[in-house]
């Protein structure tokens, strides 16, 4: 009897896809795969690296199946829907067999233009705000994981009663046990704090080794400096002019003793992920989209490179206070007293944006909504602010209604004094437990949000229809 042995079958992807290879291609053959393994920086020896690769074309496969689940739109563009809110954000493969990229996030891009002038191509490519993105790939792992053969999908695809896809584990399906794992490799890094990056290790259980991450004070991480010369050191201050549209200037103040001492605000720029399975990818991706939601509101308070506006005088001197892991306050004078008011601002992720006023003598309740409103918009302290300044302005020259006098809250707000910190400077912020105690605040009672109900039929207009805050009209 006559034994014939067949060669094995290989399945991993498009190149892999190959019954059977007469002797004259597989030399041909080889070099492509060597080729592929080089191009997604595949470890091991070429067993191994077979195997990596069919595991990481199954983890692709799985992505695209839970991209396509139903869900809830909450943008009207149905591609920055994907990228900002989608299960997998939006899934792109240059081409066929090369590395497959997850964007995740995007802010908007119609809320900032300092002149009318057009700008130059290597102007607008410096100031437009990059789409965070995350290549899928291998790497070396100390420890052995389980990485799929198959799909970890439950067919058909089902969702737990929050809405989130529902996965087998590793266990429950084919799999391979091998020293490696599968990595989102961001681009470009994300500034992360520590509490987030701790996140991060909650939801693959690998930790991120501390020798990669350089520690630092996060807005110093989000101006991308560094302690080199003509640098500033982690205890000076920083305080930028930040341009606006229609010529206005705001200068915004980081105390370096609020953000480099505060153990929250220290963060690491993290350019690689570890995971093992599916399920972690749209944990990830929510946890990242929260801190780039952070960090982009922060970068608005920081000017272009170089001081444009040097000599000029400011509109408005604002400081910016961190007050926990996910929220900041910004202090500034009123127009219409000689005090000073808060906004709170809080990012309890990266679409739910709350914004809280403080010390204001306003006395409508629906100016939060307004201001959480404009905030989630265009993503810009200093629109929001540049709003917000103008509104009380609007609110201190309009004379009362009659029948309407002043209450006792706008009364109180508008006699209220002025508050000098040790330093000289004035201060008035919410009392935060989690922010730091530097400089004085003013009373808890002095803070509390006015509750007096606006007149019948008061209501702010649609804030993007407003002259002080930039409309992509206006370009």
């Amino acid at each position: 009897m006559t034994v014939t042995q067949r060669r094995p079958v290989l399945h991993a992807g498009s190149l892999l896809a190959f019954r059977r290879r007469r002797s004259k291609e597989f030399a041909e053959f080889s070099v492509k795969l060597a080729g592929l393994f080089t191009q997604y920086d595949i470890p091991g020896d070429s067993e191994t690296r077979l195997k990596l690769f069919s595991s990481m074309q199954w983890l692709w496969k799985d992505l695209q199946h839970i991209s396509q689940l139903p869900s809830v739109p909450k943008d009207s563009d149905p591609r920055v829907d994907v990228m900002n809110h989608g299960r997998s954000g939006c899934l792109i493969a240059e081409k066929e067999d090369f590395p497959m990229t997850i964007q995740f996030y995007a802010p908007p891009t119609d809320g900032m233009k300092t002149s009318d002038r057009p700008l130059l191509f290597e102007e607008t490519a410096a100031t437009e705000p990059p789409v965070q993105a995350a290549r899928v790939t291998v790497g070396v792992s100390d420890a052995a994981h389980r990485l799929q053969m198959a799909s970890l999908l439950p067919q058909p695809p089902q969702l737990d009663p929050q809405g989130h896809p529902v996965f087998l584990s590793s266990a429950e399906a084919p799999h391979e046990t091998l020293p490696a794992c599968f990595l989102l490799k961001l681009q470009p890094a994300v500034p992360m704090t520590l509490s987030f990056v701790d996140k991060l290790r909650h939801i693959t259980d690998i930790p991120i080794p501390d020798v990669d991450l350089q520690w630092a004070p996060l807005p110093k991480l989000l101006t991308g400096r560094s302690n080199g010369p003509g640098e500033l050191p982690d205890e000076q201050d920083t305080i930028f002019t930040v341009p606006l549209p229609g010529g206005a200037l705001h200068r915004y103040v980081l105390l370096a003793a609020a953000w480099g001492e505060a153990p929250a605000q220290r963060a690491a720029a993290v350019d690689s992920i570890p995971f093992t399975h599916p399920a972690h990818v749209p944990a990830l991706l929510q946890l990242l989209r929260h801190q780039s939601a952070i960090n982009t509101l922060l970068r608005s308070c920081i000017g272009p490179p170089g001081d444009g506006a040097a000599g000029s005088v400011p509109d408005l001197h604002l400081e910016v206070l961190p007050e926990s892991e996910t929220s900041f306050s910004v202090t500034f004078q009123r127009p219409d007293a000689d005090s000073l008011a808060v906004l709170l601002v809080n990012v309890c992720d990266s679409s739910q944006i709350t914004c809280t006023l403080f010390g204001s003598g306003m006395v409508d309740p629906s100016v939060d909504e307004y201001l959480s409103t404009v905030t989630k918009r265009f993503m810009s302290v200093p629109v929001t602010l540049k709003a917000l300044h103008g509104r009380l302005e609007e609110s201190s020259s309009a004379p009362l209604s009659p029948g309407r006098p002043a209450t006792p809250e706008a009364e109180n707000h508008r006699s209220s004094t002025t508050v000098t910190a040790p330093s000289g400077a004035l201060t008035a912020r919410p009392q935060s437990a989690a922010g730091p105690e530097e400089g004085l605040a003013v009373a808890e009672s002095e803070l509390l949000p006015e509750i007096t109900a606006s007149p019948a039929g008061a209501s702010y207009p649609d804030p993007f229809a407003r002259a002080d805050v930039f409309t992509p009209g206006d370009q």
